[in-house]
């Protein structure tokens, strides 16, 4: 509301020059003596005028009103052997960039009458405006902000909002492998994917819930073990008795040196049915015959998910240990010092001191790492390509993550509207955890010291 009041108010308080902005961009500029700058603004709108009105027409309408009116319906004509049939995608595609346009152009117009409106206060105070000189050293002094940000405000839109904005956009059609185009259309149908996933009968919802709980059970799960065990392999090296910390510290490095797609197709072979960990468990006779870990048409599930996770401590671990070794170089003698003349053992100095202090500092890293297993795609996709397979359709594994599962109905089966839906709720998961999370914790609401 105070949004819009501010434009009324500029409009009722501002100038003739600031009124007549509202309806030619520039104008105001103009008549104070900034010639290049409301050329600039005027060539914007007329640029967006002639995008608008005056582009190639499409059925008798300009390009850009057409695209807008393509969003009804994303296509009326399904083609036959004498005319081509719409392309929804396109349709969509093109209505999603006219919308762009637009916001862009919004930002511009509102832009030029606070532009005219604040050379009204200028003039008001008897000081003169500002040439485009002075505005261009502004520009590299007090507003550099401004310079810099504008250029990745929009590549930001172009590469990054409108894109998402396409994809989100997605999830609200029926662009399914029935309805692919150029051949075929697809339409809206509103809330209804959503409602296919969660009403509990449909066969993509008896996929969705086991899914999205292993997801869950995974991201904590790794999150976790990765977390504490690098902590206590850092406290390990640290102490005073180990010695040359830094070949160890190098040791577990390593993993992190080699690229992670290389490691998780060495270790996919290393448990093989034919891998040397089945041959070194048949010799020292652990099983009597060979075992499948991740891959196979008799691997079980729990098997499977257990040696993912185990693989992904091996994966997982150096980063945390990495991390907590400078954290525990850091942390106050003074802490550990005055908890022994209180009598404190080293039991108590580990939860009092130590555990709170690399919580504190790491509680980031550790909201990172939740949300980056809940995305983790590599690990589980190079090791079990989510396996072991459930009959049916929608082709949801039992190892399958949300991300690997939008893969394959993406990628694998064209369910698009259905992988868009997917992401949306890993989406709303992820954020949602993140700003809880955080908000919540020590590191946010006593972010300039700790407190033992």
């Amino acid at each position: 509301m105070n949004f819009f009041k501010g434009i009324i108010d500029r409009f009722k308080q501002g100038s003739t020059a600031t009124k007549l902005s509202f309806l030619v961009s520039g104008y105001g500029n103009f008549t104070r003596g900034q010639l290049i700058k409301g050329l600039i603004y005027l060539l914007i709108q007329l640029g967006f005028i002639a995008f608008m009105v005056l582009s190639p027409r499409v059925n008798d309408t300009p390009f850009g009103i057409q695209s807008l009116l393509n969003l009804q319906f994303l296509g009326t004509n399904p083609g036959d052997i004498f005319t081509n049939a719409d392309n929804s995608l396109l349709m969509l595609l093109f209505g999603v960039v006219t919308i762009g346009v637009i916001g862009l152009f919004i930002i511009n117009y509102l832009s030029n009458t606070k532009s005219s409106y604040y050379l009204d206060t200028v003039l008001a105070k008897g000081k003169k405006p500002n040439s485009f000189n002075q505005d261009l050293k502004l520009l590299l002094d007090e507003r550099f902000h401004i310079l810099l940000l504008t250029p990745s405000f929009i590549a930001a839109t172009v590469f990054t909002i409108l894109p998402t904005l396409f994809m989100i956009l997605i999830a609200f059609t029926n662009f399914d492998v029935n309805h692919q185009p150029p051949g075929q259309l697809f339409t809206w149908v509103g809330f209804q994917n959503f409602i296919d996933i969660f009403d509990g009968s449909s066969e993509i919802s008896v996929r969705f819930i086991p899914v999205l709980s292993w997801t869950l059970i995974w991201a904590v799960i790794a999150t976790f073990s990765n977390y504490f065990a690098g902590i206590l392999l850092a406290m390990l090296i640290n102490q005073k008795s180990v010695k040359i910390k830094t070949f160890w510290r190098t040791v577990f490095v390593l993993t992190i040196a080699t690229p992670q797609f290389i490691s998780l197709l060495a270790v996919r072979n290393l448990l093989s049915l034919d891998g040397p960990i089945n041959q070194l468990f048949l010799s020292l006779g652990l099983i009597s015959e060979k075992m499948e870990f991740l891959t196979g048409a008799t691997v079980d599930a729990n098997v499977a998910r257990t040696s993912i996770l185990f693989i992904n401590l091996w994966v997982g671990i150096p980063y945390t240990m990495l991390m907590t070794s400078g954290i525990l170089m850091n942390i106050p003698k003074d802490l550990y010092e005055a908890a022994t003349v209180d009598g404190a053992n080293r039991s108590t100095i580990f939860f009092k001191i130590t555990l709170p202090y690399i919580i504190f500092v790491t509680t980031p890293y550790l909201i990172t790492s939740f949300i980056g297993n809940i995305t983790s795609f590599n690990i589980i996709y190079l090791l079990t390509g989510g396996g072991p397979a459930v009959p049916g359709g929608y082709i949801a594994g039992q190892t399958d993550l949300l991300v690997t599962w939008l893969y394959k109905l993406t990628v694998e089966q064209n369910n698009y509207n259905l992988g868009s839906v997917i992401g949306i709720i890993t989406f709303i998961l992820t954020a949602t955890g993140t700003l809880i999370t955080y908000r919540r914790s020590k590191t946010y609401k006593e972010e300039e010291a700790f407190q033992a």
